[in-house]
């Protein structure tokens, strides 16, 4: 018989996937786990038990449906260091809750459920997962390809609207800066039948409006075209009713015009003939046209050109002749940008780009004093981008450097674009692909020189990513597999490396991601994926020394939210608060609390009213200082812990949770191979902890207190060496740590001297 003393000192790389656990032969392996439960991992090597979730708003009015992917929905507001809050989104409301910066507590301030036009907000359950969201100073824009883009406004510390984001227009409405796009075939005409008025009739040349619903009093009053503008050339219609796939009734803010190209006007020495290029112009011979805003040409003064005019000829579909009111003395091109008056059929017209018709955009972003949208049913791989630093601006102009920008991001296979995010360069993912707008030696992005750039091709879901040490974390669509593009400056490109492939396992269909980065005085990160399934994966980073691995969050519930502001986490969780009564909680990860869904409560004899966050039958577990009293069921909204201690004033008192770290096989490399598979047993574990209160190892518990310890004094937590005994030969023995108590522990290593 052999005895060799094995050290389990680093647990970097967290749990690992079942797949690795025969790989014996990994360096992997002897710094992993094959279960790790409610532990963070220190950077030391060692795990830590996580705090508990402290119970801090119960959210009565939502009835739990676990048919549905996400019913309750966090969302970080930072204002400022001292005006930060959470807002709660769930079916159609906003509870919005203000973080007191001097005491960190959370209080709330408002609940929404209508915008400013007493229109009920459109945030249903069915689609909460789905939304995007971007803050800008006091305003946040929240985004879905179902409804208009919606902006949560802070009026003052704790006031909050919501608005209809509305497109900067000039006054009148006689141009609205949105995005419009030609959504009919080429070559279909749209006929005004005159260029200014109301009630004035367009017909297009093919079916194009839509018809939805029955046809009552000649119109489709459930026509989605109704309400959308159109724009003919450069002049703005909008639809107030439709009578046909073909014929719709609009309303024209300004006269129509068409702005000709430069120096579109031709002159012939000696004539009062005028060619006028005008393309696509649909014009006819002897048609009335008015000329307006023409210079001199040709000797012709600018006054003689501009008026109301016949055409004399059509030379061709881009070109006509008109007689003006003096000859020229000269032949030349010229007369600046004039406009032509005019309502002829036209295939220069387009549509709004956002609408109940089209959709609207499913992801929004901020880069570089840009609004950024992108993803609508209709252009589904199409980005737009606001002028530089006007948010309400999308007019393409003349390509200037600040104009808006629209660009494209299909390549082969169309992938929707769900997600902005703004990093070294602006990041942007699609169902299909990874794409990033390179800049050029530090110039900003403009019309002129953007380009989408596709770079892998995994595809997004649809849980936001999140920048995190240069490279945007992301989830890989399906659901499996968490990966982050990153900027490789070897292969001069971004890749997407995947960050989860060593524990797979634990990513279960995710809903949600944050990330918290660096907290204050420590170089640790850790990345929390909620997962359909209602637990947490979370991922423990530390940068300084290069270690990385996942452990598992579970609670006597279900996770339901997760959100970050700064170092602090909330969470949303579905407990059952007594009798089959299911609530969801707004919650904070607290390193004080050893329960969940907890709090401090004060009473006396030991009595407590719990009546906040528990009904009556509930089961709970009671925590005093550093002893676990055990479990009592609520009873007339009270926890009646008197039987125990009948002096107790004070007490925490919630869902206690399990811990567990569950080694990989302990295995000995000798001269004759590995030894899995082949009996051995552990016969001594030997643990170095922190601040422990409750351990067991392979069901052996530590007792804390000894007979002739002073029970009147507070137990102390033990910090050093201690010693385990085991009995048994296993094929495969592992070092199971367990606590059959809910407080304290953290394991630095283990030893485990095993026999073979």
């Amino acid at each position: 018989m052999r005895k060799v003393k094995v050290p389990l000192t680093n647990f970097q790389y967290g749990e690992i996937s079942p797949s690795l656990i025969s790989r014996t032969d990994s360096e992997i392996y002897n710094s992993s786990a094959q279960r790790m439960k409610n532990f963070f991992i220190r950077a030391e090597g060692g795990v830590l038990k996580r705090g508990g979730f402290q119970a801090l708003h119960k959210f009565s009015s939502v009835t739990v449906d676990n048919t549905k992917r996400q019913q309750i929905r966090l969302f970080p507001f930072i204002f400022s260091d001292d005006e930060q809050y959470v807002v709660a989104m769930s079916n159609n409301k906003l509870e919005i809750f203000f973080i007191d910066p001097s005491t960190g507590a959370l209080s709330l301030v408002t609940t929404l459920t209508q915008d400013t036009d007493s229109v009920a907000l459109p945030f249903s359950e069915n689609i909460l997962h789905e939304i995007t969201f971007a803050q800008g100073g006091d305003v946040l824009f929240l985004c879905h390809n179902s409804f208009m883009c919606r902006q949560l406004v802070r009026t003052g510390l704790n006031s909050f609207q919501v608005e209809l984001y509305v497109f900067q227009q000039e006054a009148g409405g006689a141009r609205i800066h949105q995005p419009y796009y030609p959504f009919h075939p080429f070559g279909v005409t749209l006929n005004p039948a005159a260029s200014t008025g109301s009630g004035v009739t367009v017909t297009t040349s093919q079916a194009y409006f839509d018809t939805t619903g029955s046809q009552s009093g000649g119109n489709f009053p459930n026509s989605k075209h109704v309400g959308v503008s159109l724009r003919y050339h450069d002049s703005e219609l909008f639809i107030t009713s439709v009578q046909s796939t073909t014929q719709a009734t609009v309303n024209i803010v300004d006269t129509l015009r068409v702005e000709l190209a430069a120096d579109a006007l031709r002159t012939v020495d000696g004539s009062s003939d005028i060619e006028v290029t005008h393309i696509n112009h649909g014009m006819s011979n002897n048609d009335s046209v008015t000329i307006e805003d023409a210079g001199s040409v040709g000797g012709i003064n600018a006054n003689q050109i501009n008026g109301s005019r016949t055409i004399l000829k059509v030379i061709d579909e881009n070109r006509y002749k008109v007689t003006v009111g003096a000859a020229a003395n000269a032949s030349e091109d010229g007369g600046g940008f004039p406009k032509i008056v005019t309502h002829a059929p036209t295939s220069q017209w387009s549509e709004q780009s956002y609408s109940a018709v089209r959709g609207f955009p499913a992801a929004v972003g901020f880069h570089e004093n840009r609004l950024w949208f992108g993803g609508t049913l209709s252009q589904p791989d199409f980005v737009w981008a606001s002028k530089t630093a006007l948010y309400y601006n999308f007019d393409l102009g003349t390509s200037a450097a600040n104009d808006s920008i629209e660009l494209v991001a299909s390549i082969g296979e169309i992938g929707t674009i769900r997600h902005f995010v703004s990093n070294r360069d602006i990041h942007i993912f699609t169902a299909s692909s990874e794409f990033y707008i390179p800049t050029f030696q530090n110039e900003p992005i403009t019309p002129l020189n953007a380009q989408m750039k596709r770079q892998t091709n995994f595809g997004a879901g649809f849980v936001r990513p999140e920048p995190f040490y240069g490279a945007t974390v992301f989830n890989q669509i399906g659901g499996k597999m968490i990966r982050q593009f990153v900027y490789d400056d070897t292969e001069n490109a971004y890749k997407s490396d995947p960050i989860s492939v060593l524990s797979s396992h634990l990513i279960n269909d995710p809903v949600q991601m944050c990330i918290v980065a660096g907290a204050v005085n420590t170089s640790e990160s850790f990345i929390f994926i909620l997962n359909f399934t209602g637990d947490l994966a979370v991922y423990n980073v530390n940068k300084l020394e290069n270690r990385a691995g996942w452990s598992n969050f579970v609670t006597d519930g279900s996770f339901h939210s997760i959100m970050a502001i700064e170092s602090r986490v909330f969470a949303v969780i579905e407990y059952d608060l007594g009798a089959g009564t299911k609530k969801f909680i707004l919650t904070e990860l607290n390193a004080n609390m050893n329960i969940d869904n907890a709090n401090n409560y004060t009473g006396s004899s030991g009595v407590f009213n719990v009546s906040n966050f528990f009904d009556n039958g509930a089961v709970v577990d009671v925590v005093s200082a550093t002893d676990y009293l055990g479990q009592f069921t609520v009873a007339g909204g009270n926890v009646d812990v008197s039987a125990v201690d009948s002096g107790l004033t004070s007490c925490q008192v919630g869902f206690g949770f399990d811990v567990e770290l569950k080694s990989n096989p302990i295995d000995i490399g000798i001269s004759t191979g590995p030894l899995t598979g082949e009996p051995r047993t552990i016969g001594k574990v030997i643990l170095d902890l922190n601040n422990t209160l409750s351990v067991s190892v392979n069901g052996t518990k530590l007792f804390i207190r000894k007979v002739n310890d002073d029970f009147s004094q507070i137990r102390q937590a033990v910090t050093g060496k201690k010693e385990f005994y085991l009995l048994g030969y296993n094929r495969d023995p592992q070092v199971v740590v367990t606590q059959t108590a809910p407080l304290g522990i953290q394991v630095n290593s283990i030893i485990a001297e095993v026999t073979f």
